[in-house]
């Protein structure tokens, strides 16, 4: 049986285990609920005999007082909406009660008091939270957080993980005690903690498993409660999978602490610290290192985004790099496909092709345009988009046609039958695992692995994944459809649409397009252009340098203004922009950007040089509008932008 299909079963196996409703607890405390309407205590675990010297039919039916005195009643009272403890005296022994609402019963959970030095002590934690937030790297802030975590629990190992799209991890930083196995860099399987745990990971911060060789406790109760199918999602004591304690063992962990990392609504990663021999720490030490871990989880989250941000404005300039190239070519597939610069320098690849108006254009290095176009092709009546690291996998028929590739994305462009796709060769990939992930390494298909030591598979029949650039080839591709749909329009253009200048629209074509729009009931927002004492240009230098910066800044506002957008001019020193399915934040950053463009010296004949400003008004229609009352608003607001001092964008 096949890896891959053995890991499926695993992760449908895992998704009925009833996790959340195990009818039991962990041993080393004791579970009770009450009925909060009347206050009598409903269920309770075995084993409050045991460890609180009351048997749990001398519960069963009575208020909380049974267990404990009268001020202690009122402060559990107070800790029900804030999830906290309250250390509460039973008999001669101390423990932390725990206690929140659910639906309409209150748990309440008593764990003994831990005899051990509390290393989370303010002091400590602040030194911490300092450490993290002191780090400059994504690889500092883990390895800091897995030494500030060993430091603060004691536990023999800690590591972190990183969830990747598909489910499964990575440990990407670890602490350990001396003598133990290195599991840094290595992967394991969606199914070690399937999507349901995961689920819970997103509510309950942090999940201690005290002991994996003591038996659990059953809960006890009124018929009317059935403690079989009570929801323990949220409670401190609810007990573990068997599959999973055993999974500990065979690890060599008898006990764990983990706690989650949660950036913008999304289980990113974790925490986990074990220990070879049972270990717990309180209640208040777990919610202390929940808030750490959070703070981790942000940090960890801002990273990301940072590197987001970088790859995004790297792309763009390479986008736009083409796309400058395309806009200044009557070919527009040899823009993109040859010279010095080309798509694969955009978009990672080992070949390319691009259909035009039925025209098939391809790279170097890609097969036979009519072979590549007859196996694309078919994708257009199938797919909106393609992207597949594994084509074997995914596209046999078109693995068969294209045996040398591995990876494809397709984009199609426009309605007719056009597109770009970009291919990708065979990489071998090697990956190391948390054990061997085959059937040799367990007893049986769904049991545990038995080892945990390194296991190397080596990956065969991919590419390397295409993760963002995919994203990157559908705007690519945009960009080629505006490309194309503006040398159309210039192609189709007449003298009458055009103004001599610039080489802008003018006015006639600016109704007609705004006409256009307005019969599609699309979105739209205008930017009225008004430049500020343009006259002194004319009176101080000529007409013929008023052309000279009349003529750039035509040019300025195309450079200014988005690929999809219309610029024209209406006569004089009156340009517009129109921003087609822009909302108000995106054309006020458009018209932003023009005025910084236009604000820039303008170099004249014989070495001088001029300055000059704009006041530019916005107007946006979201719906159904007239040009006329369209192209009024944005001229009224380049006025009030004029009036309140010009140089400035108002709507």
């Amino acid at each position: 049986m096949p890896t891959a299909f053995r890991e499926q079963r695993r992760l449908e196996a895992c998704s009925s285990e009833p996790i959340r409703t195990p009818g039991s607890v962990q041993p080393h405390g004791v579970f009770l609920a009450l009925e909060r309407s009347s206050g009598l205590v409903r269920i309770v675990s075995e084993n409050s005999g045991r460890l609180l010297g009351v048997e749990p039919s001398s519960v069963l039916g009575r208020p909380l007082d049974a267990l404990v005195g009268p001020d202690a009643i009122t402060a559990l009272r107070n800790d029900a909406s804030g999830l906290s403890s309250t250390q509460v005296s039973i008999n001669g022994a101390n423990f932390d009660a725990i206690v929140h609402d659910d639906g309409p019963l209150t748990f309440v959970e008593f764990e003994a008091v831990v005899e051990a030095p509390d290393r989370t002590g303010e002091a400590a934690a602040y030194a911490a939270a300092h450490r993290l937030g002191s780090t400059q790297s994504r690889i500092d802030l883990l390895r800091a957080s897995a030494e500030v975590f060993s430091e603060l629990t004691g536990f023999d190992r800690v590591m972190v993980y990183h969830f990747y799209p598909d489910g499964h991890g990575e440990v990407v930083a670890e602490v350990r005690a001396e003598g133990m196995e290195q599991y840094l860099g290595l992967h394991f399987p969606a199914s070690d903690i399937p999507a349901q745990a995961r689920d819970l990971y997103l509510t309950k911060l942090s999940r201690a498993i005290v002991s994996t060789s003591e038996e659990t406790v059953p809960l006890v109760g009124d018929r009317d409660a059935m403690p079989d199918v009570l929801d323990l999602s949220a409670a401190e004591l609810r007990s573990v999978s068997p599959f999973h304690l055993q999974f500990m063992r065979n690890m060599g962990q008898a006990s764990t602490v983990s706690f989650s990392l949660i950036y913008r609504g999304e289980l990113i990663g974790m925490i986990t610290c074990a220990h070879r021999t049972p270990r717990r720490i309180t209640y208040f030490v777990r919610r202390r290192l929940e808030v750490l871990a959070n703070r981790v989880a942000i940090q960890l989250g801002a990273h990301q985004e940072i590197t987001a941000l970088r790859e995004d404005i790297l792309h763009r300039d390479r986008r736009a790099q083409l796309l400058g190239k395309i806009v200044a070519s009557d070919d527009i597939a040899g823009a993109v496909l040859d010279g010095d610069f080309t798509v694969l320098d955009v978009i990672a690849a080992d070949a390319a092709v691009l259909r035009l108006e039925g025209m098939v254009s391809t790279s170097a290095g890609a097969p036979d345009s009519a072979l590549l176009d007859s196996v694309l092709h078919e994708l257009d009546s199938s797919a909106e988009f393609v992207a597949s690291e594994s084509l074997g996998t995914d596209y046999p028929a078109i693995a068969e046609v294209l045996p040398e590739f591995a990876g494809l994305v397709y984009i199609p462009i426009g309605t007719s039958g056009d597109y770009l796709a970009l291919l990708r060769r065979e990489v071998i990939q090697t990956i190391d695992w948390l054990g061997d992930l085959t059937a040799s390494n367990r007893l049986e298909t769904l049991s545990p692995r038995l080892s945990f030591s390194s296991w190397r598979q080596s990956v065969t029949g991919r590419s390397l994944p295409w993760d963002g650039l995919a994203a990157e080839a559908v705007k690519l591709s945009s960009d080629i459809d505006g490309a194309l749909h503006r040398r159309n329009e210039s192609q189709l253009a007449t003298l009458a649409l055009r103004d001599p200048l610039t080489g802008l629209g003018n006015r006639r074509f600016l109704l007609e397009e705004l006409a256009r729009f307005a019969s599609r009931k699309a979105s739209l927002a205008l930017i009225f252009v008004d430049l500020d004492a343009f006259k002194p240009v004319n009176d101080n230098y000529g007409h013929e340098a008023g052309d000279l910066v009349i003529a750039e800044i035509g040019r300025r506002l195309l450079a200014g203004s988005r690929s999809e957008d219309c610029v024209v001019r209406l006569g004089g020193d009156e340009f517009v922009v129109v921003c087609a399915h822009a909302a108000r934040d995106e054309a006020e950053r458009v018209a932003q950007r023009i005025a910084e463009a236009i604000a820039r010296p303008i170099s004249l004949s014989g070495g001088l040089t001029t300055a000059i400003t704009a006041s530019l008004g916005i107007a946006v229609y979201e719906e159904a509008f007239a040009p006329s009352e369209m192209l009024a608003s944005a001229d009224a607001a380049m006025y009030r932008a004029k009036q309140s001092g010009r140089n400035r964008v108002s709507f």
